[in-house]
């Protein structure tokens, strides 16, 4: 567990409102009234821990590969998702998230079909390499700043604040988790065991070598909507206090985090400050919605935050 001085402010980039209250009130009650075992906080990551903006950071990394295997096969320029990566028509993509947002998965399930060739028949250690050697090396398109520096400074301080006060900290994302893990610790102080995500189909081989796992090229589960509670009871057995999400996927995991007898937060991030990073609300109507209905916290970008990036 990491310790906070005592002199230093807690949550400096957080503005002084009712999100950072409802936040130092609810860790000041989990502190004395829950056992540090029970401490759990789970985090999407996608527009909640780190930027999503104008392509989710992983669909980057995906649509690069779609556009090698364009180039290396001309009959796959006619055909989506590669079409749309080779001709850079980045509209029908963002639809198609928007799409599955709103219950309609047709394009995104085109989209799946194309990502599980993508990587299929290598090794996870050769997966892992490619992952991490993309996000350390490749720049966001527009905020002009490297990848591992699109992670939102609040939500980070956060963690920290979390940490400090006896808390595991989980990503529990739709993205891939094998993605994430190469840069969980680094970017967020997350340790790779607690990254939840989303998985393709696993092998095992044999070899003199100590055996290779290999990806399969089809989806093993997608853990985004009602998927989240399930794999997050399944990797650590209990509810948790703290949800944080920023969309429509996020709300069964946010309505999971309730709790009859101890204190619990469900945090929900708010896009709106379009000088400083985006404004867009598309994919998460009914989160919002649910917001206003139960009483959860909305952070907003632009009144809770003094920065975004650091």
């Amino acid at each position: 567990m990491t310790s906070i001085p005592e002199d230093r402010p807690a949550l400096p980039s957080w503005r002084e409102g009712d999100a950072k209250r409802s936040i130092v009130e609810f860790v000041r009650r989990a502190s004395s009234e829950v056992p540090v075992e029970e401490r759990v906080a789970v985090f999407d990551n996608d527009g909640t821990l780190w930027c999503e903006k104008p392509l989710p950071i992983q669909l980057d990394f995906i649509l690069r590969r779609f556009v090698e295997m364009a180039e290396a096969d001309p009959a796959l320029r006619d055909r989506q998702p590669w079409k749309s990566a080779y001709e850079r028509d980045y509209g029908w993509l963002d639809a198609a998230l928007v799409e599955h947002y709103a219950g309609d998965d047709r394009n995104a399930n085109v989209i799946a079909g194309g990502i599980l060739a993508a990587h299929g028949g290598i090794s996870v250690e050769e997966f892992e390499a490619g992952a991490g050697e993309f996000l350390r090396t490749a720049e966001h398109p527009t905020l002009g700043r490297a990848y591992l520096r699109c992670g939102y400074t609040p939500m980070v301080e956060l963690l920290d604040y979390l940490s400090a006060h006896g808390f595991a900290n989980y990503i529990v994302s739709g993205g891939g988790r094998d993605f994430m893990r190469p840069i969980s610790q680094e970017v967020y102080g997350i340790s790779r065991e607690r990254v939840i995500g989303s998985a393709v189909a696993l092998a095992y081989r044999g070899d003199e070598s100590g055996g290779t796992i290999i990806r399969r090229p089809e989806a093993d589960y997608l853990d985004d909507g009602d998927e989240k509670p399930v794999r997050i009871w399944n990797r650590t057995g209990r509810r948790p206090l703290l949800a944080a999400g920023n969309s429509n996927g996020d709300v069964p995991m946010l309505h999971f985090t309730q709790h009859a007898d101890k204190p619990f937060l469900r945090l929900l991030v708010r896009h709106d400050d379009k000088d400083r990073e985006f404004a867009y609300a598309a994919g998460a109507e009914e989160a919002f919605d649910e917001a206003d209905r139960l009483g959860w916290t909305v952070v907003s970008m632009k009144d809770d935050w003094s920065t975004v990036f650091d």
